[in-house]
């Protein structure tokens, strides 16, 4: 990016709402995989004559992302009639809100501690999504599209921000956060490859210094992470590359095509006016009391930031850590469960480990959540248990898990099959250290040369003869005493 100038970027993410039913109808939201136009009626397929209802779970639903947000909610907010011809849009206008939305101001802080920064909030309204098209190519080559209406209907949320975003990376970030806020407070599903949660970007650059807002692209139906950022970057290189060359940005449409990685102009922007706004007179007005306030904020689930905090607080995890396990709700929740097996028979911290190390290792290598595991948070306690106390050392646990992961069990049930448990016993131990000693002349040698580092390579050897069950600390403290007890020309057989 040029050092001359400073992008202004500002986002529109539209949320669909986890509801069973639509905004202002009784179809259902459930239409993954089911045939084209099969969970429509006269309301969401836009006939005329119709009488929508607001669906009131929706608007709990929203009014708690409002909350999350620290917003403002209004006690009276209405919905309005947005104009527009598409295709997928089978009345001709959507019933979304204007003037007077249902949430304003607020922020979503990025970074922790002194590297935060606060993004602002403009306005959180609700709306109905529209239909999908869908393009088609006939033998003959020509090119003709389908209209889906089972989306249409279906509760949406639109989240603007204040243009205070200032690269790629951080719209990624903020739309990342978001994202982890809506699934926290199960307001959403957030599943950004089925349409779930959508972004629009408003992209301006202007030189460094200057107050004055360049001319605003958008960038339409930005649907995963990767491609908010590319997309993003590109159109910030391609408008100051306009700019260099002396060319006028135009206030306009864009899209985003993938496999160009260039955004490609769609139509000029319109402004609010020719969206012909006015209050949906099929709806009343909404309203939200303060005992219904109450009600939802007393049904608040704790917030990612403030449970990151708290986790560090009450177990003594590391910020990295709480980072971590508090990713996704079910993480944390997950965490916690063990650690309320433990019971303090284990440090939380300790916990905290295997989950984000040992657990997540196998999870990412077979791309599952954690509540695809059958290990158990009771299972995970037994083992960091078993661990803590020396029952098992730590590379007997690694294999343990993997045995639960795999195949399910119980840990002390695998270490016993398995003959896992880890070996203390000096006097069992004793004979193989001796034969590592005889069977390893060169590096007693240079043990005794001043290499005190090959210990490490004797202590090694003793782990692969016992299988890995034995105690590493004992195998060290019996490895230096019996080195003390010989001659310095080197081990003497027994």
């Amino acid at each position: 990016m040029d050092a001359q100038y400073e992008p202004v970027i500002g986002l529109e993410v539209h949320a669909q709402l986890l509801t069973r039913s639509k905004m202002f109808c009784r179809c259902g939201t459930t239409y993954a995989g089911a045939a084209a136009n099969t969970h429509i009626c006269p309301i969401c397929a836009g006939f005329p004559g119709v009488l929508p209802v607001t669906n009131a779970h929706a608007v709990e639903l929203a009014t708690r992302v409002g909350i999350a947000l620290s917003c403002e909610i209004a006690e009276t907010s209405r919905f309005d009639r947005k104009h527009y011809p598409y295709p997928d849009l089978p009345k001709g206008y959507q019933v979304s809100q204007y003037d007077l939305p249902l949430a304003s101001g607020g922020s979503v802080t990025l970074g922790d501690g002194e590297e935060s920064r606060r993004i602002g909030i403009v306005r959180v309204h609700m709306e109905e999504d529209t239909g999908r098209l869908l393009h088609r190519t006939a033998p003959n080559g020509t090119v003709y599209s389908l209209v889906d209406l089972n989306r249409s209907g279906v509760p949406l949320l639109e989240i603007v921000s204040e243009p205070e975003i200032r690269s790629a990376a951080e719209a990624r970030e903020y739309v990342m956060k978001l994202r982890q806020i809506l699934r926290y407070i199960g307001a959403s599903s957030g599943n950004m490859e089925e349409g779930a949660l959508r972004c629009d970007a408003n992209v301006s650059v202007r030189p460094f210094g200057e107050y004055v807002l360049g001319a605003k692209v958008e960038i339409k139906n930005l649907n995963s992470f990767r491609m908010i950022e590319r997309a993003i970057d590109h159109e910030i290189s391609r408008q100051i590359q306009a700019l260099e060359a002396g060319t006028t940005i135009e206030q306009e449409t864009r899209g985003w095509d993938e496999a160009a990685g260039v955004t490609l102009a769609q139509r000029t922007k319109e402004y609010a006016s020719d969206y012909r706004y006015f209050s949906e007179p099929d709806l009343p007005p909404l309203t939200v009391s303060a005992d219904r306030l109450r009600d939802v904020l007393g049904k608040l689930a704790e917030l990612p930031d403030a449970r990151r905090a708290r986790l560090v607080l009450q177990y003594g995890v590391t910020s990295d850590d709480a980072s971590v396990l508090t990713t996704t709700r079910e993480t944390a929740d997950y965490f916690e469960a063990v650690v309320a097996h433990l019971d303090g028979r284990a440090p939380a911290r300790l916990a905290a480990v295997w989950v984000t190390g040992e657990l997540f290792r196998l999870l990412n290598r077979d791309a599952l959540s954690i509540t695809d595991s059958r290990v158990t948070p009771t299972l995970l306690a037994e083992l960091v248990e078993m661990v803590h106390s020396g029952e098992v050392n730590r590379g007997s646990g690694r294999a343990i898990l993997e045995e639960l992961y795999e195949s399910g069990g119980s840990p002390r049930g695998i270490a016993t099959e398995r003959d896992l448990t880890q070996i203390s016993d000096t006097d069992a131990l004793a004979p193989v250290v001796r034969t590592v000693l005889d069977n390893n002349p060169r590096a007693v040698g240079e043990y005794f040369s001043g290499k005190q580092q090959v210990i490490g390579f004797l202590v090694g050897q003793v782990m692969k003869a016992t299988g890995g069950t034995a105690d590493s600390a004992t195998v060290r403290a019996l490895l230096l005493r019996e080195l003390s007890e010989q001659p310095a020309e080197g081990p003497v057989s027994q």
